[in-house]
């Protein structure tokens, strides 16, 4: 790791023990070392797929997200914590690539991202994002690829399993990144004439059905506009969140994240599903 390189990493916001943990690894050097927190099966995969690890990456952001009035009978986006939301977790993959972009890799496979509430306050969180670094070796993808990064010129992200990842592979795709979407909303209350009206009744409550419609497509729209921005073909393994943090009842976030992908070559050859027989009782 140059010198360089270390100041581009201390200005990302990259701890010093974590750069001496990155100069440390040299992984396929003489007396180097990778880490990883893939499973035996995925490591084993993601090799098999022609990827080599280099090193676990991470990313940490400790954010104090703000507050925001809302009107007690009304549907509404929060803007302010939308966007604390959305911020705290790009520092965390920002400074995580960071990582990725020191050990010269290509991409990062089985990330996680998790939202961790502290006890420093009560609007206090640490947004952490963690996954394997990894290089593409001569032939992967069935050769002729030269450049697995992003149109951005950043590695690739994926949360998808190591199992995924190489079937993703296998098919003649790739992962260009992980993209979301965030939005937190205010569901208003009902008011007391409604909520009087309803007892005993089969009905829908139609202010509540809209706020969370609305506030799922916001998150939805978001992703894939992120998605439409690396150029990709599409999204795979999208999983859509709800969390209530520290809000209460009618302040929630939905968060939407996926894998955005494209195609390696025209002609994409999906594995035939082997069956697998439990032995279990």
């Amino acid at each position: 790791m140059t010198e360089q390189t270390s100041t581009d990493l201390g200005a990302a916001g990259v701890p010093k023990d974590a750069i001496a943990r990155l100069a440390e690894l040299r992984p396929g050097q003489p007396g180097g070392i990778f880490t990883s927190d893939l499973s035996v099966n995925e490591f084993l995969l993601v090799r098999e797929a022609g990827f080599r690890p280099l090193g676990l990456v991470l990313g940490s952001s400790i954010y104090h997200v703000g507050l925001q009035l809302r009107k007690w009978s009304t549907n509404q986006e929060l803007n302010v914590l939308s966007q604390a939301m959305y911020h705290a977790r790009e520092l965390a993959m920002t400074r995580m690539e960071a990582e990725a972009d020191a050990l010269r890799a290509d991409g990062i496979v089985g990330v996680r991202l998790a939202v961790e509430m502290k006890e420093f306050g009560t609007d206090i969180a640490e947004f952490i994002a963690v996954g394997t670094a990894v290089k593409g070796e001569p032939g992967a993808g069935g050769g002729g690829v030269s450049n697995w990064r992003n149109n951005k010129g950043q590695p690739f992200t994926s949360d998808l399993s190591g199992q995924d990842f190489w079937t993703l592979i296998r098919a003649g795709y790739a992962p260009l990144g992980m993209v979301m979407g965030s939005c937190v909303y205010h569901i208003a209350h009902q008011r007391l004439g409604g909520v009087l009206g309803n007892i005993g009744r089969n009905v829908e409550i139609e202010q509540f059905t809209q706020a969370l419609y609305d506030a799922r497509e916001l998150a939805m729209s978001r992703m894939q506009a992120e998605a439409e921005a690396l150029h990709a073909e599409g999204i795979v393994g999208v999983q859509l969140r709800q969390h209530s943090h520290t809000w209460g009842g009618h302040t929630t976030e939905f968060f939407a994240i996926g894998t955005a992908v494209r195609p390696l070559r025209e002609d994409h050859v999906v594995e035939r599903p082997t069956m697998v027989l439990s032995l279990d009782g």
